[in-house]
């Protein structure tokens, strides 16, 4: 049980990891390919809104997967 949380926890950092590093700092999946979007806040749409829930839901996981390592490693 304890390997398969750990793989489970390494598998979902990775994905964490990309979907923070896609979402470019304001400037929206544009800015990755040397785009200016200006820098105004605009709303998700799209991709984007997708990614961003995605990073919600990958890092609520992460946090669930390193709590039950800590509560089963006792």
């Amino acid at each position: 049980m304890n390997n398969f949380l750990n793989i489970a926890l390494i598998i979902t950092s990775v994905g964490l990891i990309l979907s923070i590093i896609l979402q470019s700092k304001g400037a929206g999946l544009g800015g990755l390919t040397g785009a200016d979007t200006g820098g105004v806040f605009t709303a998700r749409r799209g991709i984007e809104r997708i990614l961003f829930w995605v990073t919600i839901g990958l890092s609520v996981t992460f946090f669930g997967l390193v709590i039950a390592i800590i509560i089963l490693g006792r």
